[in-house]
């Protein structure tokens, strides 16, 4: 009987399709397979292009592009099934987030957008696809993000320890997970968009290879001031944010365009390792253990800064957990498809502000022969 939900998702650093492969046969999620597949340069740059600050999209080329991300998306899937040598059928479906192109859920435009067409999905792999997981939570008048938080509970989560769980992607985001207490979440700012795009611009490199271009420069103190001075960061949760709002234009307005390259790049670490240090001791102050995963993760330059700045923390990878911090968003979708197709809630309304529980995302039935049972029991096969 089939059992693997597999999670698609491509974050605001827009790098790769990250893949990850869940076995439920049994109490926790097992991670089975996992695989990163490097966007074509094309489609990335138009991603970039769209997903920064107001730029505009004639109608023909937004369905073009929703297109060719699903068929991406479908590819990932399909070399992953491949690398672990698992058949669609034993799926019981994709759980796909695509790719965010606006993410704007405060009045007056009370949006966010992710495309990737799920029926391409649907069609190439044969696979159920929930999919559209954020719009669900933004109408019921949440945030739409950060979704991880329940399942950073439900897989990271410790009964005798304060812990919080920090997602270094393009924005960054923390789950405060406390013995005793409601499941908290929220965005903390730019992690890495602001780091890859000025490092892609001035050096060539799409990122800073373990921040050592960051780390040769010296912070800024005037431009790291205006830059925490930024209202947002100033919000309470519930918060969300994305690379429509953290973007070379954003940064472009606090620069005077005499600071040299490289101490811009080392100001912008600070930047990300201060703006999540300082919402980690507003919001949990009790916290014992930080546990990051993500893309920043790799960051040696700002791993050991945030663990300069929490030297009263545990500060560790999610590998340490058996985790690989490159697929927890990931798996974290599969997760998501299993609870939608369970019919239970994917959202916390503590952590997104919204009005209640809900079921998240749309589901579109596959071609395959696990499609009829995955949807008659809810794919809690096991």
């Amino acid at each position: 009987m089939a059992r693997f939900f597999l999670g698609l998702i491509s974050g605001t650093s827009v790098d790769a399709i990250d893949a990850a492969l869940l076995d439920f046969d049994g109490e926790r999620p097992r991670l089975q397979a996992a695989r990163s597949t490097p966007y074509p340069p094309a489609l990335r740059e138009a991603v970039l292009g769209l997903s920064q600050g107001d730029s505009m999209v004639d109608l023909d080329a937004f369905g073009a592009l929703d297109t060719a991300i699903g068929e991406a998306f479908a590819a990932a899937a399909l070399a992953l099934l491949a690398d672990a040598g698992i058949a669609a059928d034993d799926v019981v479906a994709i759980g796909s987030h695509g790719q965010t192109l606006r993410h704007r859920p405060r009045p007056p435009q009370c949006f966010t957008l992710q495309v990737g067409c799920p029926h391409v999905i649907a069609e190439r792999t044969g696979c159920t696809v929930v999919a559209d997981f954020r719009r669900r939570d933004v109408a019921a008048g949440g945030e739409g993000a950060p979704l991880m938080p329940a399942f950073h509970a439900a897989v990271l989560g410790a009964a005798d320890e304060t812990r919080a769980v920090l997602n270094l992607g393009g924005i960054g985001n923390l789950s405060l997970l406390a013995p005793g207490r409601p499941v908290r979440g929220f965005d903390t700012g730019p992690a890495n968009g602001l780091l890859d795009a000025w490092c892609q611009r001035h050096t060539g490199a799409a990122y800073d290879r373990e921040g050592a271009w960051a780390a040769g420069g010296r912070v800024l103190p005037a431009l790291l001031a205006a830059c925490l001075a930024e209202p947002w960061l100033a919000l309470p949760p519930p918060r969300s944010s994305g690379r429509d709002q953290f973007h070379l234009g954003w940064l472009a307005a606090r620069l005077d365009g005499t600071e040299p390259a490289r101490d811009v790049q080392a100001t912008l670490l600070e930047f990300s390792a201060r703006s999540i240090a300082q919402a980690l001791r507003a919001q949990q102050p009790d916290t014992r253990r930080l546990i990051a995963c993500g893309g920043g993760v790799h960051n040696r330059a700002l791993m050991d800064r945030l663990a300069a700045l929490l030297p009263e923390l545990r500060v560790e990878s999610s590998a340490a957990h058996g985790l690989d911090p490159d697929v927890v968003e990931a798996a974290g979708f599969a997760w998501l498809a299993r609870q939608t197709l369970a019919g239970r809630a994917g959202n916390c309304p503590e952590v997104t502000g919204a009005a209640g529980p809900r079921v998240l995302g749309a589901i579109i039935p596959g071609r395959g022969p696990a499609t009829a049972q995955s949807l008659r029991d809810g794919g809690l096969a096991t």
